[in-house]
């Protein structure tokens, strides 16, 4: 055990410790032990001009003492949780009767108590501890933004190579050109009609760009052939879902997107496909895009025929309210169409 008599010789002064104690003695004790020790002390005798130091300055470790005046220290540890969840406090107590309770501890996450005394070797080993844990949290909080970054990286150049996939397709296939993007609009509209949360309304977006990336697998002389497909064509087409999720089923940043890609074409009766899902077994945002979707598809012009007429459009939208499509989605959407018609022509003109 280290003595106060033994000269030190490391890197303890890159630490910052605050003190907070009434009595100016046992401040001016533990400033001569510690910087003895190596270390770098402030002191403060006033519990509410610790908070106030903690709040505008970096320490890595507050040793603080329980019974003081005017407040005890487990209420000038509540006020710096407030604040700071992470800086390390070992609580000093001039008694063991004196400790709070375990709860109390453990719900400001106090990290030790020590029991005061003259020589403060006690403490002189919890502070070396207490260090010892902080590099090893800085260290894994290190590791973890490198991580991250790693991730970031990786998934931002996935992404990427996504983007040039759907990219690909609708350079080879001239109705799917404008068309994701139409169908991410609209869905982010129907989401916002429905109060969705935030992080639905950016899913919706986002899968409402990628829905049709499985297309990327479909021949292109089904994918652009200028007349009607033939059934056999059209089972191939329906493949399309179950080929987007192969895509995209491995990246983590998708996720939240995968059953909007998988689903999108199944219809609440339960003769869609790729699954023939019925009614809320499908995922919600899935038949939120399948709206978006068929409302494009009907308003956009194809090789082998011209768009639909709008209002025509609104009744198949209502007839099949049920049975292609969800009744909550679907009155959503009529209401759009009604009384935000403005938002929609909005969006055609921005994705010709």
């Amino acid at each position: 055990m280290r003595h106060l008599s033994e000269k030190v010789d490391n890197n303890n002064n890159q630490y910052k410790i605050i003190a907070v104690d009434d009595e100016s003695g046992i401040i001016d004790s533990l400033t001569v032990f510690l910087k003895h020790s190596g270390y770098t002390l402030v002191g403060c005798t006033d519990p509410y001009e610790a908070i106030e130091k903690v709040k505008n300055e970096h320490f890595d470790l507050m040793l603080l003492d329980y019974m003081m005046s005017p407040i005890h220290g487990d209420t000038v540890v509540e006020e710096i949780r407030k604040f700071n969840p992470e800086l390390y406090i070992i609580l000093l107590t001039g008694h063991k009767d004196l400790v709070p309770p375990l709860e109390t501890i453990k719900k400001l996450s106090i990290q030790a108590y020590c029991e005061k005394d003259d020589k403060f070797d006690q403490l002189l080993l919890l502070i070396e501890s207490a260090f010892k844990s902080i590099d090893q949290l800085q260290m894994i909080k290190n590791m973890n933004i490198e991580l991250k970054a790693a991730n970031e990286k990786l998934e931002k150049a996935y992404l990427e190579t996504i983007k040039l996939l759907r990219y690909t397709v609708e350079a080879k296939d001239s109705y799917t050109r404008g068309h994701s993007d139409r169908v991410s609009a609209y869905s982010v509209l129907i989401g916002e009609e429905l109060n969705l949360y935030n992080k639905d309304i950016s899913t919706l977006k986002i899968g409402g760009l990628f829905h049709d990336i499985g297309k990327i697998g479909i021949p292109d002389s089904i994918l652009t052939k200028p007349s009607k497909l033939t059934e056999q064509e059209y089972n191939e087409i329906k493949k399309h879902p179950s080929i987007g999720r192969q895509i995209i089923a491995n990246a983590t940043i998708f996720k939240d997107i995968l059953p909007i890609v998988t689903y999108h074409h199944e219809k609440y009766d339960g003769t869609g496909y790729p699954q023939g899902l019925k009614g809320k077994d499908i995922p919600f945002l899935a038949r939120v895009v399948a709206v978006a979707d068929a409302f494009d598809a009907m308003t956009s012009r194809r090789s082998y025929r011209d768009e639909l007429d709008i209002d025509e459009v609104k009744k198949i939208i209502i007839n099949c309210r049920g049975t292609q499509f969800d009744p909550e989605v679907t009155d959503a959407f009529v209401n759009i169409l009604e009384n935000k018609f403005d938002k929609i022509v909005e969006i055609k003109k921005k994705y010709p």
